[in-house]
């Protein structure tokens, strides 16, 4: 029985309370619509979530909706995820990957 995690997506305006003010690290996506990069990470991004339930929260941030976050973090690329501990940044990763390389860069970032 896996726990299912949902993939929340956030805004500019929910970002501190969601991300910087959480308590558990939160792995955050920012995605665009037409990306085909960011379609391909969704399902590993889902198990991600999912597996990592209760130590790990995955938020998804709509870049072209979301600009102010996107320019505050100087997000060139989509897809790219900026993984938080503390309110803190402690891992960006640009374009989709396998699951197990994000794995990997995760359990390093957050050990």
């Amino acid at each position: 029985m896996s726990q299912t995690a949902v993939i929340e997506d956030i805004t500019d305006a929910q970002f501190v309370e969601n991300v910087l003010m959480s308590e558990t690290p939160v792995l955050v996506e920012i995605w665009a619509e037409w990306c085909p990069p960011c379609r391909q990470l969704a399902p590993i991004l889902e198990k991600i979530a999912a597996e990592r339930a209760g130590t790990l929260r995955v938020v998804k941030l709509n870049q072209d909706e979301n600009p102010a976050t996107s320019a505050d973090y100087r997000v060139m690329a989509v897809p790219t995820m900026l993984l938080f501990r503390g309110g803190r940044p402690v891992l960006q990763m640009v374009g989709a990957r396998p699951k197990s390389h994000l794995d990997r860069e995760i359990d390093k970032a957050l050990a």
